[in-house]
């Protein structure tokens, strides 16, 4: 039994700018279905340092599947049959606070979701009771502590709270919806936060937030939002990113051994 609890892998799933992981020692990719469908793409199985971890590219890899059409389901069902537990979302998302600009690392403690039309749950259909899993607090605590001591330990310019607007894509907002979005609160906004983080609580995973800004959100700068703006972002900050990942996977496999606190 401890041998198995051991391997037990950590979840990644790389969105826009990390579609690979080029410390990933990998063992194979696996092709594989769900009672949902084919995930975006194959579950890369490999080691990041010592830690046993599965990488999926929530785009697919080539990036091809806008936000609104990735198969969240498929994708968490995916990673839960392959004995995923604790999961990181690694999301590009545009900074509305002031202190979260292009290339900033922000670990969010908390969302507020603005999709329309995504299938959302896994509690629909032919049900034996109606079932309501509790929201309150979107991401697991304890993993959200493991990438802020990673993310200090590795010098990384990060802030250690946000709250995360998503929202239905594929357009980028407009500035109107980004003063919206912040008198309701958000700090950053993207386009895969949800239903991920709820499908994976329904499934009883342990679930973080990992977001790079790649961009100022609509209005919050003097000029148009730019790929090529987007792409700098990346390559600027995409290390931290990566340090980050490699200095909290120990932890997060130890964490993948216990029951989630309440």
């Amino acid at each position: 039994m401890t041998a198995i609890a051991d391997d037990r892998p950590v979840g990644i799933i790389g969105g826009t700018g990390l579609t690979s992981l080029s410390d990933l020692n990998i063992v194979g990719e696996e092709q594989v279905t769900t009672v949902w469908g084919a995930p975006s793409s194959g579950l890369v199985r490999g080691r990041l340092g010592q830690q046993a971890v599965i990488f999926l590219a929530r785009h697919g890899n080539p990036h091809r599947i806008p936000p609104h059409q990735v198969n969240y389901r498929a994708n968490l069902q995916a990673l839960y049959d392959a004995g995923v537990r604790t999961v990181v979302g690694v999301n590009a998302v545009g900074g509305i606070h002031h202190q979260m600009g292009p290339a900033h690392v922000v670990i969010p403690d908390q969302l507020i979701d603005y999709t329309w039309g995504r299938a959302s749950t896994f509690f629909e259909g032919d049900l034996e009771q109606v079932t309501h899993i509790d929201f309150t607090w979107p991401y697991d605590q304890d993993g959200r502590q493991l990438l802020i001591n990673a993310a200090t330990s590795a010098g990384v310019s990060f802030s250690d709270f946000g709250v995360y607007g998503a929202t239905q894509g594929p357009r980028l907002e407009t500035a109107a919806e980004i003063r919206r979005m912040e008198r309701d609160g958000c700090d950053i906004v993207g386009m895969t936060g949800m239903p991920e983080a709820v499908l994976a609580a329904e499934l009883g995973m342990r679930y973080v937030s990992l977001g790079l800004v790649v961009n100022w959100a609509a209005g919050k700068s003097d000029h148009i939002i730019t790929m090529a703006e987007i792409e700098a972002a990346i390559e600027q900050g995409m290390s931290g990113v990566k340090q980050i990942l490699e200095r909290s996977m120990a932890g997060l496999g130890q964490l993948s051994q216990l029951p989630q606190s309440s």
